[in-house]
């Protein structure tokens, strides 16, 4: 293999952001190219514009509240009868990258300004008299900061990166124009082409643990190596680029994509008094780190066939883990174990006349999903082993949420929890459940171009989603049924990077939702959006 073939393999490689991406990745479809492409050392900007407008109805469903006495979602404060919140936001997201193709370097920034700034939240004074906004606590976010450098053996990765892989299922590196958080890891990696496949390994340091201040200004020591939660992955894959899938498709070839990854995390102690929130500050001692025995091993596959007319596209995961010591309090131990064995998958279609050339005037298509559930009262959507531990109270049957380990009765973990920026519908998992957890669901969709007005098209989008608990006794009602959701959309999109969305939902909740104890039937919800958005 001659170098500028191994150039353009690596480059290609590191686009599948599981391990590395440019500051404004884009998947594995396109990144990576930038280094190869400049001609001489320049600076590329790339950013986005985003203003969202939404109208919220009856999203606690008119079923009463849970058996903590509180509704399903925020309800208007004034008037407990009243049924619509609103809601506007913004955000201003710029990509940076320094291009040195000589030196085969690469440094790539991202930066956030008012990330998600809720529209009105800040007014200066007093709200009825206010002529201006406060500046925002945090006006800029550094997302992500590293750099690329193309070696002899392959290309070489270090600073905090994205971090996707597949569909973005388990791995979402929030990169799509409606996503609202995304992974980052503070990695070095490494990717190099063997055997017709690309091959990565990366190391992160997830968590340093307690630090403190060094003699040199601005810079601090963790005080415990063995309080580190350290990650190593593995990572295989073949792709084509997004030129040579449609030259493929124009072909009447079969285009076929995969990949595999292993990712293994540990730590061996824990000072949960430097991250748990307390009225007064604890003071961090000896006796604050206890022993901990965390080891989690998560196993990933992704296969993408791509047909003159139409896409079939699949990501399956295995997590596994175990606690030795589950306790969030120093000096208490408990004496068993927790444990945590899940699964997920979720199945992309699309199909049309020309698919594979992205000419297609129409589509059809069916996606599903499936998340493993836990018997615990409860979703556990926003609730891991982990998170709050033993202060958090026990989930009661009638609870939307809670832990799903209480020990010494329940110590697994089973629930699968699908990443919140992949999103299959608008209500029901995305805005009251939180994320695609404990479920089973069905989506069939559909897609028209109605017009094409100037330098953009006009198109209609519906989509249905049917969904079940996998666990019946993680619902409200203990009943398997959650809803059929309904998500018409109508958008304007053009070449130059404007877009322009009327997005509407529908929830009619089944059985799931239900309160029997106060003789209440789930309501219908519905959610009106508008949204905006620029890219240059």
């Amino acid at each position: 293999m001659n170098d500028t073939t191994l150039t353009r393999a690596v480059l290609a490689a590191i686009a599948l952001a599981t391990l590395a991406s440019s500051a404004r990745a884009q998947g594995f479809r396109d990144l990576g190219n930038d280094i190869e492409a400049a001609r001489q050392t320049e600076v590329v900007f790339h950013g986005a514009l985003r203003t969202r407008f939404e109208t919220l109805t009856n999203l606690d469903l008119d079923r009463g509240p849970q058996t903590n006495g509180e509704a399903i979602f925020p309800v208007p404060l004034s008037d407990l009868d009243a049924q619509t919140l609103t809601h506007a936001d913004f955000r201003l997201r710029t990509d940076l990258a320094l291009l040195v193709p000589k030196a085969g370097m690469a440094v790539k920034l991202r930066i956030d300004a008012l990330d998600n700034l809720a529209l009105g939240s800040q007014p200066d004074g007093v709200p009825s008299v206010a002529v201006s906004q406060r500046p925002a606590n945090q006006p800029f976010v550094v997302r992500r900061a590293y750099g690329e450098v193309l070696t002899p053996l392959g290309l070489l990765a270090v600073g905090r990166m994205g971090n996707h892989w597949g569909l973005g299922m388990l791995a979402n590196g929030g990169d799509c124009s409606d996503c609202d958080s995304g992974d980052a890891a503070d990695r070095i990696a490494f990717v190099t082409p063997l055997l017709g496949h690309v091959w990565a390994v990366a190391f992160d340091w997830t968590s340093i643990g307690p630090s403190t201040d060094r003699a040199a200004p601005g810079r601090v020591v963790g005080l415990d190596r063995a309080d580190d939660v350290r990650t190593f992955t593995f990572a295989l894959f073949d792709f084509h680029t997004d030129l040579a899938r449609r030259r493929r498709a124009r072909a009447n070839r079969i285009s076929v994509e995969y990949g595999a990854y292993v990712s293994h995390r540990w730590q061996d102690r824990d000072v949960p008094a430097d991250y748990l929130p307390t009225a007064n500050p604890i003071p961090l001692t000896r006796a604050q780190s206890q022993q901990r025995g965390f080891r989690a091993t998560a196993v990933d596959g992704w296969l993408k066939v791509t047909l003159p007319f139409g896409r079939i596209e699949l990501e399956a995961a295995y997590l596994r883990a175990r606690i030795d010591q589950p306790s969030l309090l120093a000096g208490v131990e408990l004496r068993d174990a927790f444990t945590s064995s899940q699964i997920g998958a979720a199945l992309e279609t699309d199909f049309g006349p020309r698919h594979g050339e992205g000419k297609s005037p129409w589509s059809l298509g069916l996606d599903a999903g499936f998340a493993s559930g836990d018997p615990a009262p409860g979703m556990g959507a926003l609730y891991g082993s982990n998170d709050r531990g033993t202060s958090a109270p026990a989930p009661q049957p009638g609870d939307l949420d809670g832990p799903q380990a209480r020990a010494p009765f329940d110590t697994r973990v089973d629930n699968f929890r699908f990443h919140p920026d992949y999103r299959i519908d608008r209500i029901l998992f995305r805005e009251i459940v939180g994320t695609v957890t404990d479920a089973i669901y069905v989506r069939p969709h559909g897609r028209v171009r109605l017009a094409d007005l100037g330098p953009g098209r006009l198109e209609a989008q519906l989509a249905v989603i049917a969904s079940f608990a996998v666990e019946p006794s993680s619902t409200l009602s203990g009943e398997r049924g959650l809803g059929i959701e309904v998500d018409p959309t109508l958008v304007y999109a053009t070449t130059q990077g404007f877009l322009a969305s009327l997005e509407y939902a529908v929830l009619f909740p089944l059985a799931g939702f239900d309160n029997p104890s106060a003789g209440l039937d789930a309501q219908p919800a519905q959610l009106f959006r508008a949204r905006l958005g620029l890219q240059f």
